[in-house]
């Protein structure tokens, strides 16, 4: 049985949901279902944004509103007989072909030639927002897997590098192309990768505006495990079970990398403001580039069907 959370409730900041936790299936919005798999104690998440494969408001929202129902289970799913703890967190997508295509590229030009710099500041928070709560694990023993099914660009890519392990089928792409129309992923792009690859890397990646194999950024150590196409979900329940007896270890070990290689919220918040200064820097022929990647997200957006 699947229940829909009344949009009332939603909200980016403080959203509070409280669904019936006899069923295994939650679904949040059109654009973002959840559900508990018990045999392996993890919570599967999968956006289907429309109109384009991007991080949109509502979908930001949404996130927000499935974060805080995370954070409020205090890790555990009744799943009616019995409660079950949540081991796993996972990020994945509804969407054949895509896993996200990053940020909201006709907002942003909207914005930028307005000269919006309040609502720009807004949509880069709410976006840390969600992110920095998936990379603190919701504050729970929990570890967070992002399950890269298909292209992950810019935003896309962000959002899979906040959780301890990426798992990406051979065939997905990864990239910032942010540099393409003058500007730089602002919402943790930076953060993430120095803290797995170091600076220059970190750096090259970004600037290049290069598009990267799944085993080009396994080799570079950015994610983990890759599969062949179509076994992505079998690959994050192998994981899973070869994780099984040292997972507590495991999981306390990701904490522990947490708490070294630190990102603070405030680290976020003040990249954010370099993105925002820098995007309102923009000419009319940068967001005019910026408009044909307006038009490849338009061309991706058949969701795919959830079971």
């Amino acid at each position: 049985m699947e229940m829909q959370v009344p949009a009332a409730v939603i909200d980016v900041h403080h959203a509070v949901v409280k669904p019936d936790f006899s069923s295994t299936e939650f679904r949040f919005s059109p654009q973002l279902h959840a559900q508990f798999d018990r045999k392996t104690r993890a919570l599967w998440s999968r956006w289907t944004a429309a109109p384009r494969p991007c991080f949109n408001a509502g979908l930001l929202a949404d996130i927000r509103a499935y974060y805080n129902f995370v954070a409020g289970s205090e890790g555990q799913i009744d799943c009616g007989d019995t409660a079950e703890p949540i081991e796993y967190v996972i990020l994945a997508s509804g969407m054949p072909g895509v896993f996200q295509l990053g940020g909201d590229l006709d907002l942003f030009r909207q914005k930028i030639e307005r000269r919006d710099r309040v609502a720009l500041a807004a949509y880069g928070r709410a976006c840390i927002d969600v992110l920095y709560s998936n990379y603190r694990g919701h504050d729970l023993p929990v570890t967070t897997v992002s399950l890269v099914q298909g292209e992950c660009l810019g935003g896309g890519f962000e959002a899979a590098l906040s959780s301890d392990v990426i798992v990406a089928e051979k065939s997905s792409r990864f990239g910032f192309p942010e540099i393409l129309f003058n500007l730089f992923p602002g919402m943790g792009a930076y953060s993430f990768l120095d803290r797995k690859v170091g600076q220059r890397k970190a750096e090259d990646i970004i600037s290049s505006g290069k598009i990267y194999s799944a085993e080009e950024m396994r080799e570079l150590g950015v994610i983990d495990v890759v599969t062949e196409d179509g076994e992505g979900e079998a690959g994050v329940n192998a994981l899973i079970k070869q994780r099984s007896r040292s997972r507590n270890g495991l999981a306390a070990l990701a904490a522990v990398r947490r708490r070294v290689h630190q990102i603070t919220f405030e680290e976020l918040e003040d990249i954010v403001s370099v993105w925002v200064d820098a995007a309102l820097r923009l000419t009319p022929r940068d967001l005019k580039l910026m408009q044909r990647l307006v038009s490849r997200q338009n061309g991706l957006q058949e969701p795919a069907v959830i079971h």
